[in-house]
């Protein structure tokens, strides 16, 4: 140390302390991937993320980039995590049969061991948020009246207090939450697709997150004990309805009162 003091001034000193810089902050750089890269490939053997890759240059590298980096067709999906392949892919919205301002659901073109193997294939790209376990799915366990209160303050404005999917801007739209599997539902939280935002642990807790499942499923269960749903659009749908049903009454009745004999 003395004698390092005692050179501190050397006209090399600067180039030596940054490259010792340089060369501490590249290995911990190469030490946090290799880190991030065993976690995303857990729970996932080589012969999956092998076939994965095999399907997503088949299916999708066209707009994604063979080593799915992204283009100006599709985004990189390096670090997104298997569970937003397995929503993506699980429900038909990928591969995209055309550009839109929105990727709608369709019938789903591979089956569930092709759909895990494109998601062990991503999720070996870096680490992102993985398929939910059951237990979290698990609606038994839920509360619907808390799951309904966590709905209403935070997906409520998009996907309407009955679920039912409502109108955004330049063309896209919040789907109906009707009938979507749990681990859909919960996939679609932590990942945010389309314009959706992402709700991470700190946001909505995944206790929370299986009490708004469980919201929706009691929702579906019950059907619609009060008559036509008309959209579930409240009183904007059903004030048209009345106007309209009853003016057609009053024509109707208009007319047939003129159309009889003096």
């Amino acid at each position: 140390m003395k004698a390092l003091s005692q050179r501190r001034r050397h006209p090399l000193a600067a180039v030596a302390l940054l490259l010792m810089g340089l060369l501490i902050t590249g290995g911990l750089y190469v030490a946090a991937g290799s880190v991030n890269e065993a976690k995303a490939a857990t729970g996932y053997t080589a012969s999956d993320i092998e076939q994965g890759n095999k399907l997503f240059v088949a299916n999708c590298a066209t707009c994604h980039g063979l080593n799915a980096e992204g283009s100006a067709d599709g985004p990189s999906l390096i670090g997104v995590g298997a569970a937003a392949v397995d929503f993506q892919v699980g429900t038909g919205r990928m591969p995209m049969q055309m550009q839109g301002p929105q990727a709608p659901i369709k019938p789903v073109q591979f089956d569930d061991e092709q759909i895990s193997q494109l998601a062990a294939f991503v999720a070996s790209l870096g680490a992102g948020p993985s398929i939910p376990s059951e237990e979290v799915l698990d609606t038994s366990k839920g509360n619907s009246a808390e799951g309904g209160t966590v709905f209403r303050v935070n997906c409520a404005m998009c996907h309407n207090a009955a679920a039912a999917g409502g109108a955004l801007t330049r063309g896209k739209f919040a789907p109906s939450l009707a009938g979507v599997s749990e681990k859909h539902i919960y996939e679609a939280m932590i990942t945010g697709p389309q314009n959706m935002p992402v709700f991470n642990d700190s946001n909505i807790t995944p206790e929370e997150k299986r009490n708004v499942i469980t919201f929706l499923k009691e929702i579906d269960s019950q059907g619609s004990p009060g008559g036509a749903r008309l959209g579930s659009l409240g009183p904007v749908s059903e004030g048209l309805f009345i106007w309209t049903a009853g003016l057609g009454i009053i024509i109707a009745f208009t007319i047939w009162l003129t159309s009889r004999p003096s």
